[in-house]
């Protein structure tokens, strides 16, 4: 799992252009619509797993995933599923 202690960098990075126009891109695939409960308020998009390049050693970028990594949820989904879920790492 990631730990918090590096997730304020990656915080960080949900800024930066490349992550914006990705976003944009999944936002638009799923209709701007939680794929949960079809909510259209507070929504974010959501990494179903977490990458680690044992190679680099770091975590992948947020905008490196494969779209089918990524999905839209509702705060309150998203809130949930972090709450009863650890998201998986997978290290390449």
């Amino acid at each position: 799992m990631m730990q918090h202690a590096n997730h304020g960098s990656y915080k960080g990075k949900l800024f930066d252009p490349k992550w914006q126009w990705k976003r944009k891109q999944i936002l638009e695939r799923d209709h701007f619509k939680c794929v949960l409960c079809n909510s259209t308020s507070g929504l974010s998009v959501h990494h179903k797993k977490y990458h680690f390049s044992t190679k680099l050693n770091r975590y992948w970028d947020p905008w490196e995933y494969d779209d089918k990594y990524l999905i839209t949820l509702c705060e309150s989904c998203h809130r949930r599923g972090h709450a009863k879920f650890e998201v998986p790492t997978m290290n390449i």
